[in-house]
């Protein structure tokens, strides 16, 4: 008999992390522009295994930073990201980057999206049985 809490398995917690990601990697392109703004992410793997949490806070050195939000829980930590070609600026951001690694956690949100709402169909044509 399936339990209630692990209802979706791991695509519950997939789907959180991957909405925490893209808030780490949009403000990264909002950033881009920032002087000395160091590009950020963290390690989807490692925070999918169970690692512990932390309380990191993003500090943000300017007034115009974009800030993440304060429900960071769940990532295990964020790293920077060692760009291919750093900016005189000191910016690290290559948008090109960015923007790739949005775009393939945007897809794999959508199929942890996917496999939740397929879930969901099942039990309820289970309960309904139409």
């Amino acid at each position: 008999m399936m339990q209630l809490s692990n209802l979706f398995g791991v695509h519950e917690k997939a789907l959180l992390l991957r909405g925490e990601r893209v808030g780490v990697l949009a403000t990264n392109i909002a950033n881009a522009d920032t002087p000395n703004y160091k590009s950020r992410d963290f390690d989807f793997a490692a925070a999918m295994s169970g690692a512990e949490p932390s309380t990191l806070p993003l500090v943000t050195t300017r007034a115009m930073h974009v800030a993440l939000p304060d429900d960071t829980a769940g990532m295990t930590d964020l790293k920077y990201r060692v760009p291919f070609q750093p900016a005189l600026d000191g910016n690290t951001v290559e948008v090109g980057v960015e923007q790739a690694k949005f775009a393939e956690n945007a897809i794999h949100y959508q199929a942890a999206l996917n496999f939740i709402n397929s879930r969901i169909s099942s039990l309820n044509l289970a309960i309904t049985g139409s």
